[in-house]
């Protein structure tokens, strides 16, 4: 009977290691599959064989973000040749973010790259930089949301609590926007964020930006395709948002 036991127990995890190998064989070829359809799909629309992607309205993407995950963004010639390809598309206004700060640390030799540059107006508060091909970059990381939520709770501290009211304990999300444009760090809400990394978030973008915004997984920044950032961009400016009351 303990053999028996013990026999079963075998075949058991025998079974169950062959079911895994063979699901991982199928997930690894369906992926395999879908990256070979992406890259010649990608393709035909880089090459303008699909004629609809000419129409792309790029009116409606007024503000784009790229988040980059940090230890990709090491790869400054490629976020270079990624902002080319959105000045070739005609986007006018891009903020770069990484958690760590790595694009702040590039942020002349980017600008530099686009030609002579001048700060802009609102340089002093959210550090937006415009290049004279129409281009207007924005430089954010994780710690400009941490201290932006550090004095935005500070202001309102002061605003409401030094007054000897001691009964109000709580705030608004309108208090808060309110609390987070008087200290500079409200920014523009981006339209539409590309996110180039291994991990399927926002890597902590600033969540008060973020409230209508369209987030779109891009998938590795070695691996990024020109068709597959005019097809995303496309496919934002054909959607209709519904906004509640």
């Amino acid at each position: 009977m303990q053999r028996l036991v013990k026999w079963a127990s075998a075949s058991g995890n025998l079974g169950l290691r062959i079911l895994w190998l063979f699901l991982h064989l199928a997930v690894s070829i369906w992926f395999f599959l879908v990256g070979i359809v992406q890259y010649f799909e990608s393709f035909l629309i880089a090459s303008d064989i699909f004629k609809k992607y000419e129409a792309l309205d790029i009116s409606k993407v007024r503000y784009l973000a790229v988040v980059i995950d940090s230890g990709e963004a090491r790869q400054i010639s490629k976020v270079f040749e990624l902002l080319e390809w959105l000045v070739d598309i005609g986007v006018r206004n891009v903020c770069l973010y990484d958690p760590d700060g790595v694009l702040k640390k590039y942020k002349e030799a980017i600008t530099d790259r686009f030609s002579s540059t001048k700060v802009s107006e609102e340089s002093s508060t959210n550090g937006a930089v415009a290049t004279d091909r129409n281009l207007t970059l924005e430089f954010v990381s994780f710690s400009d949301g941490k201290e932006a939520v550090v004095k935005a709770a500070n202001y309102l501290f002061t605003k409401h609590y030094t007054n000897g009211d001691k009964e109000k304990t709580d705030f608004t999300e309108p208090q808060m926007g309110e609390a987070l444009a008087a200290i500079g760090s409200g920014g523009p809400e981006p339209d539409l964020l590309l996110i180039y990394g291994p991990i399927r978030c926002h890597l902590g973008f600033p969540a008060w930006r973020l409230r209508y915004t369209e987030i779109v997984h891009m998938g590795s920044l070695k691996s990024m395709k020109y068709g597959a950032l005019v097809k995303a961009i496309y496919k934002y400016t054909m959607v209709r948002q519904n906004y509640g009351s």
